[in-house]
């Protein structure tokens, strides 16, 4: 008995190391003038081969988007963000589709007065609502070298990552009332932009010109996701296929060790969290607050 459970606990192990190194293995490679062109800012920004910059000055900020849209899959993006006194600045990095009745999946950098930590702001919207932020210092110096953050998106839930760690996840709870972004093509948007009316202490500490131009510098974007192209890829792209890896059972739920390491920063570095604001909500948190998350 004691050698079957032995075996098992072995085999369950190894299983978890795959499983943890096939993700790591999806790693982002891509050219950004493949696949992104700058939309706004262009005088003062640049992409090249793997390497895209972002400035904001005061003549204006500059943001970059995707040349198409997608549903599902794994978005990940390799950043540098401002170093120094980057209060009143945001770096945005997200997912959107377009209308009133809009999809978003958001990672925003707040940025912060020298000495003091970014926040890493996240939000989902579905059909046009948002609302549901949760922040996160960061647990590194987000300044001082590229980090990898993902979006992984899939019917069954979707994953914030932060260097494979995951900080965060929206399960897909459609079918008991609850709206889950799955009917919606997504580009992929990237800003640097003035936001000193709210961004840092909620308005209260501006940008300080004095220190622009400011720089978020970027490398290696590569979607790898099923691309959007009408209606029809809403069963395409969720159809549980060989070419839609990202529908296969090891990515419906997170592994024991990935739920430990959310965990964990959940407990050391989470300092805001929607479902927990009964003020905000007058006591009336949203359904999905009181369900499972991983």
């Amino acid at each position: 008995m004691f050698k079957i459970m032995a075996s098992s606990r072995l085999l369950s192990l190894a299983n978890l190391f795959i499983l943890a190194i096939a993700f790591h293995l999806v790693s982002v490679n891509g050219m950004f003038s493949d696949n992104m062109y700058i939309g706004w800012g262009a005088h003062h920004s640049w992409m090249q081969g793997n390497d895209l910059q972002l400035v904001l000055d005061q003549s204006s900020g500059s943001g970059v988007q995707s040349k198409g849209a997608f549903l599902f899959g794994s978005i990940q993006m390799q950043i540098k963000l401002v170093p120094g006194n980057s209060a009143g600045t945001v770096t945005a990095y997200y997912l959107s589709s377009t209308g009133d009745k809009h999809d978003e999946i958001d990672f925003e950098f707040l940025g912060n007065v020298s000495g003091h930590p970014y926040i890493i702001h996240t939000n989902i919207f579905t059909q046009g609502a948002g609302g549901r932020e949760q922040q996160f210092y960061p647990w590194f110096d987000p300044t001082a070298d590229y980090h990898n953050y993902t979006i992984h998106w899939n019917p069954s839930a979707v994953v914030w990552y932060v260097d494979d760690i995951p900080i965060r996840v929206y399960k897909n709870y459609q079918s008991q009332g609850i709206l889950y972004p799955n009917a919606q093509g997504m580009g992929v948007y990237s800003s640097l932009w003035n936001a000193d009316n709210w961004a840092t202490r909620g308005g209260l500490d501006k940008i300080d010109w004095t220190n622009a131009p400011f720089i978020a510098k970027y490398r290696n974007f590569a979607p790898r996701a099923c691309p959007w192209y009408g209606p029809g890829s809403i069963s395409h792209c969720a159809a549980p296929t060989p070419n839609n890896w990202y529908t296969s059972p090891e990515y419906s739920q997170l592994s024991y060790a990935k739920q430990g390491q959310m965990n964990w920063v959940r407990n050391n570095y989470m300092i805001y969290d929607y479902c927990k604001d009964t003020t905000r909500f007058n006591g009336q948190i949203p359904g999905e607050c009181f369900k499972p998350q991983f």
